[in-house]
């Protein structure tokens, strides 16, 4: 039973390739969202480290993606392998600042660096686009065959099996003594530190473990879509990624892709219903989830299940 439980929202977003065969590209973007904001679950509600920056390195894996495709290099795993290294490379190289700062602090250093790198990228127009984007980003057949064409078949299928395969990698690491690890300095870091956990190095390797999954997500983005824009790294991106986690619930791996898919299908459809106030009735429907209960999405429906038992 526990084992059809896990596999029933996978059945359902394959099922949905076919059951809403004209929302392809929405289908798309709500499993780049759903990487995204399993990048940030894994920093966030396991390790316990909050960051207003994230979008750093999920712009820094699209441009990574996207400049590599237009210089002629179109190869999609190769461009996603390059963008998740140079990511990784980048939460491992601004770890030390983060978590040296504290927790305040250190919230408004992966803020200040997620500002730098979108106004370097704003300036270094010759390389990015600047304004005008990345454009030009020519994406070869994924493995020789599947060409990605504007209805969105081979994008939703590509993008849904990396989430897939990185989500069943994301549930090995939590449930390791890494991942227990982690939870114990979340708990309590002096602790942890006690029992001979070293707290600075394992918050290290999880922050440039999730950079990787953000820099993974904004490369699916530029596959994808074939564009890069500066919206990839937009202060915007990181605080719609919080959103989504606690949309879902913190340190739950499904309440991530539960808050993105929640999160995006509303975004679409009230955007649509109102264009000019969609934000105040999400912000209302943000507002009563969290008067329902601590846990988001997933806790509401773990509650719903205990009241029926």
């Amino acid at each position: 039973m526990r084992v059809l439980l896990h596999a029933l929202p996978w059945a359902a977003a394959a099922g949905a390739y076919f059951a809403f065969p004209d929302q392809l590209p929405l289908l798309s973007g709500i499993a780049i969202a759903a990487l995204f904001a399993l990048s940030l679950d894994l920093i966030v509600g396991y390790a316990g480290v909050v960051t207003l920056g994230h979008a750093a390195f999920f712009g820094l894996g699209a441009y990574a993606a996207g400049i590599l495709a237009q210089q002629g290099w179109g190869e999609p795993v190769s461009g996603l392998l390059l963008a998740a290294l140079l990511a990784g490379l980048g939460g491992l190289l601004t770890a030390p600042l983060v978590l040296r700062a504290g927790e305040l602090a250190g919230l408004m250093v992966t803020l200040g660096l997620s500002l730098m790198l979108y106004e370097a990228a704003n300036k270094a127009a010759f390389l990015t686009g600047g304004a005008d984007g990345l454009q030009g980003v020519e994406v070869w057949p994924l493995l020789g065959l599947f060409r990605f064409d504007l209805y969105g078949r081979t994008a939703y299928l590509y993008s849904l099996a990396v989430l897939f395969l990185l989500f069943l990698l994301a549930r090995l690491l939590v449930a390791s003594p890494f991942g227990l690890s982690l939870r114990g300095i979340r708990g309590n870091a002096r602790r942890a530190a006690a029992l001979g956990v070293p707290v600075k190095a394992r918050l290290a390797a999880a922050y440039a473990i999730s950079a990787a999954y953000a820099g993974v997500a904004g490369a699916l983005l530029a596959q994808t879509t074939q564009f890069v824009s500066l919206d990839a790294l937009s202060f915007q991106r990181s605080a719609e990624g919080l959103l989504m986690l606690v949309l879902g619930g913190l340190g739950s791996l499904y309440g991530a892709l539960l808050g993105a898919a929640a999160f995006t299908v509303a975004h679409h459809a009230l955007s649509e219903a109102s264009p000019l106030f969609w934000q105040f009735w999400l912000g209302i429907a943000l507002v009563a989830l969290a008067l329902a209960g601590r846990g988001g999405l997933v806790g509401l429906l773990r509650r719903i299940a205990g009241r029926r038992r």
